[in-house]
């Protein structure tokens, strides 16, 4: 019967991919091949990138230099430099981290390994009552979360579609990069990117179990077998990997100039208004709109060791996870915390924005390494993005929508907290 339906390829490159996939996706090296590939991306994201992330970094130091001093003293200059320069710029250096992930899924995409990464876990995610094909929405999340949950289309089933929507969102964003890195560059030295990667591999294993629940208790559809087309390994274009690379890049940048930047002129104005100040001149925070916020929430925080200030970063994060780190740069920015750092320059002129926030929070006592940890796990697990939640109503519905905004927020606040509860045992 297969001798009149089948031809054997005699194509070179047929050959060549039947070779490698002999290895690549064998049931026993599968597997550990793609934990090196996932790990390799990691190195080359955290490490690597933090060569160019410090030229970018000395050059929003020289930017803010410059044009405090160029300006006289007054609010416009404060706007300038403690809120549009230190908030956005606090940001945008993480640019290149952002850039190397997307050139790392880029080449996995156009190199054919993605589709082999998908059919070397199927086994796995339907353990967990997922799908093969739901590993490439989940590693584009790593990207971002709204092309995630767009790309979940070429899962045909809907109940893996539905469960790959609800979890997709714990896998962590490059939106919430800042956030890591700022905290583990004082609270973690030395070996930040392990404590990064646990971060990551905490979200995984979370959202598996999740999965796995929401598949045998919350959607009720049957599940299709496995099917999926394998292309032959191809050599990625460079031009390809580049211009995907960059239209990330270019979104991201986008985002810098209107998200962002609209949002740190809000914060900025919310924690310097009502202007009251001490004795001393120093600013009264606490009596700042953002302040009384702040203040407000504050109980809610009180199991995972927050500040009101990191009470209400988390609160504007709910718009864009970047903004957590442009709020914090601005509440760490006050007179008093400026002195401080002025000290610090003295001492070392190659101080950075992000290390300037990093010092800062270490400094001020708020934080603990305990505390750092609770606070990158609540930003890992909580409200994903508006973007996030819009996207996920347009592919399933506002009730899938409000329920990912829930239960994500409540995950994040009982994880939280239960990590730094036990955490102060020992």
């Amino acid at each position: 019967m297969l001798e009149g339906i089948y031809t054997r390829s005699k194509n070179g490159k047929g050959k060549l991919t039947a070779r490698i996939d002999s290895i690549v996706t064998n049931r026993w090296l599968g597997f550990p091949i793609f934990c090196i590939v996932i790990l390799i991306l990691f190195i080359l994201t955290f490490k690597v990138g933090d060569y160019p992330m410090g030229w970018i970094e000395a050059l929003f130091e020289w930017l803010g230099e410059v044009v405090g001093n160029a300006l006289s003293d007054g609010w416009f200059k404060d706007l300038l430099v403690d809120g549009i320069i230190s908030g956005v710029g606090g940001v945008i250096v993480f640019l290149p981290n952002i850039l190397i992930l997307y050139v790392c899924v880029s080449i996995m995409e156009d190199s054919g390994y993605m589709a082999r990464a998908a059919f070397i876990l199927d086994r796995i995610m339907r353990a967990f009552g997922l799908h093969g094909k739901s590993f490439i929405p989940m590693i584009c999340g790593f990207g971002c979360n709204v092309p995630a949950i767009m790309s979940t289309r070429s899962i045909e089933n809907r109940k893996n579609r539905v469960v790959t929507i609800l979890v997709a969102s714990l896998f962590s964003c490059s939106a919430r990069i800042p956030v890591y890195n700022v905290l583990c560059r004082v609270f973690f030295p030395g070996y930040s990117f392990l404590i990064i990667f646990s971060i990551y591999a905490i979200g995984i294993i979370v959202a598996l179990i999740l999965a796995k629940l929401f598949s045998l208790f919350l959607v009720k559809e049957k599940e299709m077998n496995f099917i999926m087309e394998l292309p032959e390994y191809r050599l990625p274009s460079l031009l390809n990997v580049l211009k995907h690379a960059w239209e990330r890049a270019k979104q991201y940048l986008k985002k810098m100039a209107t998200v962002i930047l609209a949002a740190s002129i809000v914060i900025w104005f919310l924690s310097n208004y009502p202007n009251h100040k001490d004795e001393k001149g120093h600013l009264k925070n606490e009596e700042t709109c953002l302040g009384v916020i702040g203040h407000f929430i504050e109980p809610v925080f009180v199991p995972q060791g927050f500040n009101w200030k990191m009470d209400v970063s988390l609160i504007a994060g709910v718009g864009a996870k970047e903004v957590v780190v442009s709020t914090l740069n601005i509440l760490y920015s006050s007179e008093e915390d400026a002195e401080n750092v002025q000290e610090e320059e003295e001492k070392d002129d190659e101080e950075s924005l992000a290390n300037n926030l990093s010092v800062k929070l270490k400094d001020s006592g708020d934080l603990d390494a305990r505390g750092a940890y609770a606070y990158m796990l609540f930003t890992l697990f909580y409200f994903p993005c508006i973007a996030t939640i819009v996207a996920i109503n347009h592919e399933a519905g506002w009730k899938w929508a409000g329920f990912t905004a829930v239960y994500t927020t409540v995950l994040a606040w009982i994880v939280s907290a239960l990590f730094y509860q036990v955490s102060k045992l020992f």
